[in-house]
């Protein structure tokens, strides 16, 4: 029996923005971490619940970022779950006054795990049974290694960038078979309307439209929307679904509410399913946690970070 499926995606991608691509790997002030909950399809049985952390740190005097990423993906009755944990790089090139363009890379490790004794089979639903019963076969432990790769191109009010990931195609059979993992594309980008972004100076309003077209084997969706900032509440709409650009049109409309102060973000959305699964899926549910600080140390005279103009959410 073949099965199809791609990666977990999350809503409020540039709230995990490490997730989305590792250029973004210190892209802040100096320190963040990141704690995202994403419970797709609460109304279907089983789960479909995806945890990510990560942690990363700006560099600015040697024009660099580092960080961790960790993800955890659990699916179905059968708790199918896939754990990621990754390294990340990217390195910050001035291109001249206005541009830069700031590539990344992720190096991770991969498990497939799988909790074989909350399956179902059929000897389990009939009074009397099968004949002969039926006895789940072992199954080999999943793991191997997988890499990323970005570039993103910004300045103070447009940024635009892709990932790809996969690049090492890990393998993703039980049983051995030839089954691995397709390379997935990220194209994302945007335009700030209103704000400014300057050295030492607090941005109080914005407006903003984004844009993320993800594509994963023969599958392939986009998101459109616009985030509105006026200290500290921040709002959001988001489209997912734009025929011709989406596998399945018509999927969901997303609505934010979040606060954002200098050092926390805070986000809450909702996927309201608007295609024919409306009345069984209970939407998706996100939640996002950023937490931005310096060190008290090294704060001082160190040099300074160019802002990427993109939301936080």
């Amino acid at each position: 029996m073949e099965s199809n499926g791609q990666d977990p995606t999350f809503s409020q991608f540039y709230a995990n923005p490490l997730y989305l691509s590792p250029s973004f790997a210190g892209a802040t002030d100096e320190y963040r971490l990141s704690l995202n909950y994403r419970d797709q399809w609460p109304a279907v049985p089983g789960v479909f619940n995806t945890y990510s952390i990560s942690f990363d740190k700006s560099m600015p005097n040697f024009s660099s970022g580092i960080g961790i990423l960790a993800t955890y993906d659990v699916a179905g009755s059968g708790d199918l779950s896939t754990t990621n944990i990754g390294v990340l790089y990217s390195y910050d090139f001035n291109i001249n006054k206005q541009w830069h363009v700031r590539p990344g890379i992720n190096f991770k490790f991969y498990y497939l795990g799988l909790n074989i004794g909350k399956l179902v089979f059929n000897s389990q639903l009939t009074g009397s049974g099968t004949t002969p019963s039926i006895n789940p076969p072992p199954f080999n432990k999943v793991a191997d290694v997988d890499l990323a790769f970005s570039t993103l191109a910004y300045n103070d009010q447009i940024w635009g960038g892709f990932t790809l990931d996969h690049l090492l195609t890990p393998k993703q059979s039980f049983y051995g078979d030839n089954s691995q993992l397709p390379i997935k594309l990220n194209l994302y980008g945007g335009v700030r309307i209103i704000g400014e972004t300057r050295l030492r100076r607090k941005l109080q309003e914005a407006l903003s439209i984004a844009a993320n077209f993800q594509k994963q084997g023969k599958f392939y969706q986009t998101d459109i929307g616009l985030y509105y900032f006026k200290e500290p509440l921040i709002a959001g709409i988001w489209y997912r679904g734009i025929p011709f650009m989406t596998s399945q049109a018509g999927d969901a409309i997303i609505g934010l509410i979040g606060i954002k102060t200098k050092q926390l973000h805070i986000g809450y959305s909702y996927d309201f399913t608007i295609s024919n699964l409306m009345a069984s899926t209970g939407g998706a549910h996100e939640i996002s946690l950023v937490y931005e600080f310096n060190s008290t140390s090294l704060g001082g005279g160190r040099k300074r970070y160019r802002a990427i103009p993109c939301p936080e959410f």
